[in-house]
């Protein structure tokens, strides 16, 4: 599939579709408390985009069943929102959600610290990986490749003591929630793409306390880390233009 640069119309209907997504994960992070489920914060996130007006990028795709990814401890990705987990003090959730306004769509990851007693490795490694997004998106300018937005997630989060997950990456974003390229956390020889102005990439680091290794449970969508590591999960959707990186979804 070729990669589709958008117009800078195109681009202004992607922030408002980001937007939306960044006034449901501000609502959803107020909400995270011990005692709370995660389907108290599915039903929140379904309730506020039908109020903003949006219609939900995750439920329905392939099958998957909710409007959120609500991933807590050692998932990585994709955990399924359930009535029965409850949150506790001391856990970390990852709350990923995606819409779609008027054809486009929007996609974002924050992880959140229920209570305050998470241990001292979970809070560095909620920070290490929010950190490691941001150094990703300096690297969004003309004339970079997807490849040095990996390395500089590698680079950092390393550098800290953790591990990067190669099995799940980063992509394109626009008309379609997922379009090319992928977008790797990792420096990556297949991954030499050179960035174009109009390019939306969705950056997602995914950083684990032990090895990167990931495997899938029976649910065929939860992700987890192979040793029982925690981990943590950031994203912004992020255009590519010729005065630099521009987040869609602050």
């Amino acid at each position: 599939m070729a990669i589709v640069c958008k117009s800078q119309a195109e681009i202004e209907k992607m922030r408002r579709s980001g937007h939306i997504v960044r006034q449901i994960l501000d609502e959803l992070r107020r909400l995270v408390a011990p005692g709370v489920t995660t389907m108290d914060l599915e039903k929140a996130a379904a309730a506020k985009i039908k109020e903003l007006g949006a219609k939900p990028a995750f439920k329905g795709y392939y099958g998957y069943p909710c409007v959120l990814c609500t991933s807590v401890n050692e998932e990585i990705v994709h955990g399924i929102p359930s009535p029965k987990r409850v949150l506790k003090a001391g856990d970390i959730v990852s709350i990923d959600c995606g819409v779609v306004l008027d054809g486009y769509y929007g996609d974002a990851a924050i992880t959140v610290a229920v209570g305050d007693s998470v241990s001292p490795e979970r809070q560095k490694l909620m920070e290490v990986t929010e950190q490691s997004l941001y150094k990703a998106i300096e690297q969004v300018k003309l004339g970079n490749t997807i490849s040095d937005i990996g390395g500089a997630v590698q680079e950092f989060v390393e550098a800290n003591g953790f591990s990067v997950v190669r099995e799940f990456v980063g992509h394109g974003i626009g008309t379609k929630l997922h379009e090319e390229p992928q977008v790797p956390n990792f420096r990556s020889r297949g991954a030499e793409t050179r960035l174009r102005e109009g390019m939306v990439l969705a950056i997602e680091p995914m950083v684990n306390t032990g090895g990167p290794e990931a495997r899938v449970l029976e649910d065929k969508w939860t992700a987890i880390t192979a040793d029982g590591g925690s981990s943590a999960h950031f994203e912004h959707c992020v255009a590519v233009t010729r005065n630099g990186p521009l987040i869609l979804t602050q």
